[in-house]
């Protein structure tokens, strides 16, 4: 009797440290911590953040990290849950609020309400689009959120991984919106739907792949961010144009690089109309245009910086 009244006051003891547990963390739902991968547990990535232990599931991870025990992570607190278990602190990388905290922490025009966000759109570990407004005339909301030479979005960009950022000033007329979260794309022409709340957008034939983005995730981010249907395509009238000067321009890359005529209409059509461009393109984006080994897009880039 004597050993199971020791058990229940041990299981009590736990119990109550459970819950004290609980009390302590429960109000830091929507807070940014830090901590160190103790263990993987099949896809689950568990945290020590001291005190503490956190849970990142599968579907809280960013496809593209790799988490391996020791790892120093900053993370966002989705829920602290009162489980079975005890209290489960439910951490994500893949959240956009955990962008959101970032630039808290890291613009104070924002932490202090002089600059608002007021949409984020994103495709963890590849690319966010993020609104910010002021309605201070003297204040520039997307200059507050880059920095002095980027130094701020420099700092977010280093927390994501190289997630590419990329910060619009918001606008409650949708054209404008629209416009700004299409950036760096020019846009040729804009028809609204108002019933349909879609827009069609013509662009340049070189503008092209810069509207849509990688796999479409321009578009997609554009259309989330704004609410609005994105479709784009090409503006009919100024291809044969365009036509004649990818000829042209392709003959520059081929004459300097190991490239086949063929393979340089493809990198011009892809938006790389100079050897510049090409020099601050990532491997990855001439693998993805050319269909080509990452070896042959190396060497290529190798080349262009010989230039």
């Amino acid at each position: 009797a004597g050993a199971t009244g020791k058990r229940g006051r041990v299981e009590g003891m736990r119990t109550g440290e459970k819950e004290m547990k609980y009390e302590e963390f429960k109000d830091r739902a929507g807070e940014i911590v830090s901590g160190t991968v103790s263990r993987v547990d099949r896809s689950d990535v568990i945290l020590d953040l001291g005190k503490f232990e956190a849970i990142m599931p599968q579907r809280e991870r960013v496809v593209v990290e790799d988490y391996n025990i020791g790892d120093r992570l900053r993370a966002y607190v989705v829920a602290v849950e009162n489980g079975i278990r005890g209290p489960e602190i439910i951490v994500s990388r893949s959240h956009p609020n955990f962008v959101r905290r970032l630039f808290e922490l890291e613009v104070s025009e924002i932490n202090d309400g002089t600059v608002e966000i007021r949409g984020i759109a994103r495709e963890a570990g590849y690319r966010t689009k993020i609104a910010v407004f002021s309605d201070n005339p003297k204040v520039d909301p997307v200059g507050a959120c880059v920095g002095m030479r980027g130094s701020r979005v420099k700092n977010i960009v280093r927390e994501l991984n190289n997630e590419k950022v990329d910060i619009i000033r918001w606008s409650s007329d949708p054209k404008e919106f629209v416009l700004e979260a299409l950036k760096p794309a020019k846009v040729k022409n804009l028809v609204f739907d108002i019933e349909k709340k879609s827009a069609q957008i013509s662009v340049d034939e070189d503008q092209l792949s810069l509207a849509i983005g990688k796999k479409g995730q321009n578009a997609r981010l554009t259309s989330r961010l704004t609410g609005w249907e994105i479709n784009i395509d090409k503006d009919a009238a100024t291809t044969t144009a365009v036509e004649q000067k990818v000829t042209q321009a392709a003959h520059t890359p081929a004459a300097s690089l190991p490239v086949t005529e063929e393979q340089a209409l493809m990198l011009v059509k892809g938006g790389f109309t100079n050897l510049e461009g090409l020099q601050d393109a990532d491997i990855s984006d001439v693998v993805d245009i050319m269909a080509v080994e990452e070896t042959k897009a190396q060497e290529m880039h190798t080349a262009v910086h010989q230039e």
